[in-house]
């Protein structure tokens, strides 16, 4: 038999050629091999498909043997605390999306909170001093922020213990000497709305916000007032009210 000598045969067409090749290879069984090798393999991990979803694979992938639950939900939640606290609800939503028996995520978070690496009480207090210096929330909207991830009653009351009606003021003062400056280009009602609703959507009343504004704008000189328009037609104007928080 001659060897392939790379050449083809005059007026042979390279592409019809290696078409006709391919297709004879294919028909012999030499082409389909890349398919027997992957179907004997299995198919590639799809990152996106069920085999990454499962969450117990056992050891060599053997779905016979499925990984101790409860070690799955400590590695789950191990890696979730790296570098950023978490509570207790939010570790157990974690595992229950991650398909987690109950009863062994339960086990796990017992355990994380007997050595304390679970703590909502110190989670809630991290909370509310970062979120009311820093974005100078009320009392109101930190409570809800507790509550959205799993801190409620007396841990959330404890931890907002530590903000009273004093630092809840000068958090709005805060706010509304920081805001004022930029609406200097409007009329005082105008400015008074928009800073009373910045303050509503901060968690503040209706009548420490009006009171803050008013104060603020005053010891600053903002503005005329209208002697046929007082801040409480200005605070109606804005359609908030302590029950709206």
């Amino acid at each position: 038999m001659t060897g392939w000598s790379g050449a083809l045969p005059e007026g042979t067409d390279p592409d019809r050629s290696g078409g006709r090749r391919g297709r004879r290879a294919r028909e012999s069984g030499f082409g389909d091999r890349a398919g027997r090798t992957q179907r004997r393999s299995g198919p590639s991990p799809d990152p996106d498909g069920p085999a990454a979803a499962a969450p117990f694979p056992g050891p060599d992938g053997a779905d016979d043997e499925p990984a101790d639950p409860e070690a799955v939900a400590r590695a789950i939640c191990l890696r979730a605390l790296t570098g950023t606290a978490k509570t207790r609800q939010q570790l157990a939503d974690l595992l229950a999306r991650r398909g987690v028996p109950e009863e062994a995520a339960t086990a796990v978070l017992d355990r994380f909170g007997e050595v304390g690496l679970i703590d909502d009480a110190a989670f809630a207090r991290a909370w509310v001093t970062s979120r009311q210096a820093g974005r100078g929330l009320a009392r109101r909207a930190l409570r809800a922020e507790l509550r959205a991830k799993g801190v409620d009653g007396e841990e959330a009351e404890q931890a907002l213990a530590g903000v009273d009606d004093d630092d809840e003021r000068a958090a709005a003062r805060r706010l509304v000497e920081r805001r004022l400056p930029s609406l200097r280009r409007v009329d005082r009602t105008t400015a008074t709305r928009r800073l009373i609703g910045m303050l509503a959507r901060k968690g503040y009343g209706g009548g420490l916000a009006a009171g803050v504004v008013r104060d603020v704008m005053d010891e600053t000189g903002f503005g005329a007032v209208d002697p046929d328009t007082d801040l409480a037609d200005a605070d109606g104007g804005s359609g908030w009210s302590d029950q709206d928080a």
